[in-house]
């Protein structure tokens, strides 16, 4: 799975093992902790620091193209996290953490070199540029068939995010007492055995340089919050999370996207859930219809379309961490991934969305990217040194974590763009069937193609109606039936984009944010539970 410390994903994470490490003794110590206030946000640079700057950088790729570098970018980067989480009423965590530095990559004879520091000083940038250079020297040697990149437009550019609220300004106190208000809220409720809720908030400022002209300044602001309940039933433990599964629900936005989640008026309901799935029948087995709401979606397009449209992963030269996939180059243009209905966009200039930017790592611009068209696999996400291969432009997939780390093709937001059906309305025409909620596990094998994914909590549909709860819902198959087997899509007032922060590529990992948007969906003759189908 795509989980491991760092940076967002470390506040995540911690508190999601330590959930899961303890849930079945639910012996919990008491922990109160102290903070501080977080230092104030960095500040804009004036003229003469952006002045400074930008002679540093120049001061990189003047040095790469002395040493007869074809090719040669610089990032500078600037990250500020925030994390808090709690745990049965009590303050569980508190965290600030701040990340500084450059990365200067170099293309020369055809290979890559790359380095970065955190002293972004004359001194060091000269070495770091030489140093990614000797590094490109030496992997000449290793390198089968040169890297050459496609054309792209230099630009001069500034783009930020626009929240209305910054998340950075909301004391700590006020946040800390909206997750314990909550978790009074859910623990009032019905006796569930834990409760806990996290908020984060990610600031970055970055800056990019290349040889061809470009010079590029973005400003990004995350924010993301959840609250969770879990009650112990008899030799099992049953959990209700909002709004979705282990690292919650991340946006571009600010506290505004915090306070339309509504943590309170969704507290009673979670911990109320999280109760009855203690005393709830086994979801069935068999061959029946499925229905799954957005968040849950959201997850199967991450899995089983997201990283099989990643063009390094297709053609095998990124393999770490996730594997390849089995939408393989002769597929491209021919191929049906799904039925007609299915539609799936990567579009990274969707406002407020956690995969969304002005330009990529490349330099190259956000765009929209036809990836499924009425059901036909069409086009791969791309950096421009893989599209030069398909003799094409980049359609700008290529980003790094962080300043420190070399860019790799990465989701945006890859969406299942919205049909005509009322959620009420798949419900009435399903026959037999399981709506599923919320994304509780998941499997899938190294090609993206087989598949099998757990929910927090199914309902049975018989004839057309919501009946009884069900617990431990699941689902299998592989990609293409399961695609194909898609008959219904609601419609744009049910549509939104999920944030995932947390998805995982590469080796060494790195953890970057991404989102799919989605509305409910139904699928026909899926293989639900465990057993004969």
């Amino acid at each position: 799975m795509e989980l491991f410390f760092h940076s967002l994903a470390t506040t995540v994470l911690h508190w999601w093992f330590n959930l899961q490490s303890r849930a079945l003794q639910m012996t919990w110590p008491t922990t109160a902790l102290m903070w501080k206030e977080p230092p104030a946000e960095a500040r804009n640079l004036n003229q003469e620091e952006e002045s400074g700057l930008r002679d540093l950088m120049e001061l990189a790729l003047g040095i790469a193209k002395r040493l007869g570098a074809e090719y040669c970018d610089i990032r500078q980067g600037s990250t500020r996290t925030d994390a808090i989480t709690t745990k049965n009423g009590h303050v569980d965590f508190v965290s600030t953490q701040e990340h500084t530095g450059f990365g200067v990559r170099v293309l020369k004879g055809g290979a890559w070199g790359f380095a970065s520091s955190n002293d972004f000083t004359a001194e060091e940038v000269t070495r770091i540029a030489g140093t990614a250079a000797a590094i490109a020297d030496s992997s000449r040697q290793l390198v089968k068939k040169r890297a050459v990149l496609a054309p792209i437009d230099p630009v001069v550019a500034e783009w930020e995010a626009t929240p209305k609220t910054d998340p950075f300004e909301v004391k700590v106190e006020d946040k800390v007492e909206l997750l314990l208000e909550a978790e009074r809220l859910m623990r009032k409720t019905a006796p569930v055995d834990l409760t806990s809720g996290q908020l984060s908030c990610r600031s970055e400022d970055k800056t990019f340089a290349s040889t061809e002209g470009s010079y590029i300044h973005q400003r990004f602001v995350q924010t993301g919050a959840s609250i969770r309940a879990m009650a112990r039933g008899q030799n099992e433990v049953q959990t209700r999370t909002y709004p979705a599964g282990v690292s919650g629900d991340v946006a571009g936005r600010g506290w505004e996207h915090v306070e339309e989640l509504d943590l309170l008026g969704n507290a009673e309901r979670v911990a109320k859930e999280a109760w009855e799935l203690t005393k709830a029948d086994q979801c069935p087995s068999g061959t029946i219809d499925v229905i799954l709401e957005g968040s849950q979606l959201a997850a199967q397009i991450h899995e089983s379309c997201g990283h099989a449209v990643e063009y390094d992963r297709a053609t095998g030269m990124e393999t770490g961490a996730i594997g390849t996939s089995y939408l393989t180059l002769d597929k491209r243009g021919t191929f049906r991934f799904g039925s007609p209905l299915v539609n799936i966009v990567a579009d990274s200039t969707i406002p407020g969305a956690l995969g969304s930017f002005g330009y990529d790592d490349d330099g190259v611009p956000a765009q929209r990217v036809d990836i499924v068209k009425d059901g036909i696999f069409l086009n791969y996400l791309t950096s421009r040194e893989m599209a030069a291969t398909l003799g094409e432009r980049s359609n700008g997939a290529n980003r790094a974590m962080s300043f420190d780390k070399i860019p790799l093709i990465r989701m945006t937001n890859v969406s299942l763009m919205p049909g005509d059906y009322a959620l009420d309305e798949m419900i009435r025409s399903t026959k037999h069937g399981i709506y599923m909620d919320v994304n509780r596990s998941f499997s899938i094998d190294d090609r993206r193609y087989s598949f099998q994914f757990g929910t927090e909590v199914g309902w049975e549909i018989e004839d057309g109606s919501l009946r009884r709860m069900v617990k431990n819902p699941t689902y299998t198959g592989n990609a293409p039936e399961f695609w194909n087997s898609c008959d219904a899509i609601g419609g744009k007032d049910r549509w939104r984009v999920w944030g995932m922060p947390t998805c995982g590529k590469g080796e060494p990992l790195q953890l970057i944010g991404v989102g799919h948007g989605a509305s409910p969906a139904r699928f026909r003759n899926v293989k639900v539970g465990v057993g004969k189908w």
